[in-house]
């Protein structure tokens, strides 16, 4: 997008379009030194770790404790203040500002909207982490839950499993989305990271510190989503394993990140309309279908009472469960919350990229609570009716399956374990296995997109090709990392992009403040 199409009452005054830096060969066209550079780096750290896979593991598995021992209260303090960010505009004035100038109007209807940020956001992990993560908490408690009756811990359980899910992660999402969103939609600055600083750093985001604000982005998007690969690679694969005696191991997620990938590439050719948005909706069905199911399994009636007592039991919690001084439960806070703050933190330059391309004709308002909310609530309802159902397994009929995944770290079974005692569950467990991999699906596909709009200079439409590289490698990516100490070294690496990033996000919410003020103050006088 050029200067001249955003519709706003007050554009930035730049020289400036896209395309001016990009460099033209091979039939690509590709923004110089954007591109080169985090290709190169992506490439290097491929061919390392497939030549030294255990050079590579022993490496990531000291990088993942230092980060968050040194680094916790920064994740910490940044999520929540993301959360009070998004919350303060809500119910500001700067609420009314429309996306895209007060004439736009939405391209999509509110249920695909919903359904692509659900789908190209965590999709992958409430999959891996439905069943696996209420029940550890609820074996291992956090803020001393320790002797608290079975209720008591099965609430907490869920409350402390929605606190990674709910608010926190789509705050974070949602300040990338609508910086992005409001300075390209609204002030005619390129869909790239760099233009969020317009405010702060004017004409110097043309220069090398946009170029470093770019490169980092494109950084912590192929690590985050190489983390999600991960755990949907391992998770398919153990599915397979549990249904039909199928080996698990390296060679088998190689296989299932290889043929997702090729799957990826032919949802990449179709472009968004023709692959995400249709891949997304018929993903959702399949969901819904399956959460359907475990509700009517279960006490349909208490799951739905429960919906609504855990929320309440979050907002209690979510105090304590958000403070970084005082704590003694480094386990939760550290295995658990700080991996997830820059998990969230490193997917977000690709969530809110992709949500602010969905999103151009809703209010900030609009926006805001839409995407904090909904999906906040299609979390919390789909972990109470399987986290609570798994917890009610063990609790009241004894049944130990899931309980033994977890104490044996084997999290790609647990959701397996979980269905093995319902009816069909030969059935739902293949279906779980197609959710896994259609999420895999739209994640790369959307991914890989995302990646190739910030490495094109903010464009849009550029030749498949270089979709079809950042497919690739991000294939290759997430194989190499599981090659290279397994989940572990996925984790570490999104812990390490994502720690740089979250001090961008900082400052990234000063500069769209800035910016929406004068946008605010520019409408009001018109």
């Amino acid at each position: 997008m050029s200067q001249e199409s955003g519709t706003s009452l007050d554009t930035y005054s730049t020289n400036h379009e896209i395309g001016q830096d990009n460099v033209r060969f091979l039939g690509l066209d590709v923004h110089n030194p954007v591109f080169l550079i985090s290709g190169t780096l992506i490439v290097a750290f491929v061919v390392f770790t497939l030549i030294f896979p255990d050079q590579a593991a022993v490496y990531f598995g000291e990088l993942r404790p230092w980060i968050t021992a040194k680094f916790d209260w920064v994740f910490m303090y940044s999520a929540n203040f993301f959360v009070l960010f998004c919350i303060a505009l809500i119910f500001s004035p700067l609420g009314r500002i429309r996306l895209g100038g007060p004439d736009a109007r939405p391209q999509y209807s509110f249920l695909s909207w919903v359904a692509m940020l659900f789908a190209a956001g965590i999709g992958i992990g409430i999959m891996f982490y439905a069943v696996l993560e209420p029940m550890n908490h609820f074996l291992k408690p956090a803020l001393g839950m320790e002797y608290a009756t079975d209720d008591a811990a099965r609430e907490f359980a869920l409350a402390a499993t929605v606190y990674h899910w709910a608010l926190h992660p789509w705050a974070i999402y949602s300040v990338v989305g609508l910086a992005l969103g409001f300075f390209c939609f609204n002030k005619g600055l390129p869909l790239v990271i760099r233009s969020t600083f317009y405010p702060l750093l004017g004409e110097r985001i043309w220069g090398w510190p946009g170029h470093i604000i770019d490169i980092l982005a494109v950084l912590a998007t192929m690590f985050g989503l190489a983390t999600s690969l991960g755990f949907g690679a391992e998770q398919a694969a153990g599915g397979l394993s549990y249904l039909y005696g199928i080996s698990a191991g390296g060679f088998v997620n190689i296989v299932v990140v290889a043929v997702i990938t090729l799957i990826a590439l032919i949802s990449v050719m179709r472009g968004l309309d023709g692959g995400i948005k249709k891949l997304s909706e018929i993903n959702m069905i399949i969901a819904l279908f399956l959460g359907l199911f475990v509700l009517w399994m279960g006490s349909t009636t208490e799951s739905l009472i429960n919906i609504f007592d855990n929320t309440v039991t979050y907002v209690r919690y979510l105090p304590a469960l958000s403070e970084w001084r005082g704590r003694d439960d480094y386990y939760y806070m550290h295995d658990w919350t700080t991996f997830y703050w820059s998990w969230w933190v490193a997917f977000s330059p690709f969530v809110g990229m992709f949500i602010a391309r969905i999103s151009m004709g809703r209010t900030v308002r609009q926006y805001m609570l839409g995407t904090m909310l909904a999906p906040s609530f299609i979390f919390m309802a789909w972990m109470t009716v399987f986290g609570g159902f798994a917890m009610d397994q063990y609790v009241t009929d004894g049944y130990t399956g899931v309980v033994d995944t977890v104490q044996n770290w084997q999290p790609e079974l647990s959701l397996f374990a979980f269905l093995a005692e319902l009816p069909l569950s030969g059935l739902t467990s293949v279906i779980g296995i197609i959710l896994v991999l259609v999420f895999f699906v739209t994640s790369m596909d959307s991914g890989s997109l995302i990646v190739d709009t910030m490495t094109a200079g903010g464009k849009i439409q550029t030749p498949v090709a270089q979709r079809i590289f950042w497919c690739v490698f991000l294939g290759l990516l997430g194989a190499a990392l599981l090659l290279g100490g397994g989940l572990a070294s996925l984790q570490a690496l999104a812990l390490t992009t994502g720690f740089p990033f979250c001090i961008i996000m900082v400052f990234m919410c000063f500069s769209t403040l800035k910016g929406m003020v004068e946008e605010y103050r520019s409408e009001s006088k018109g």
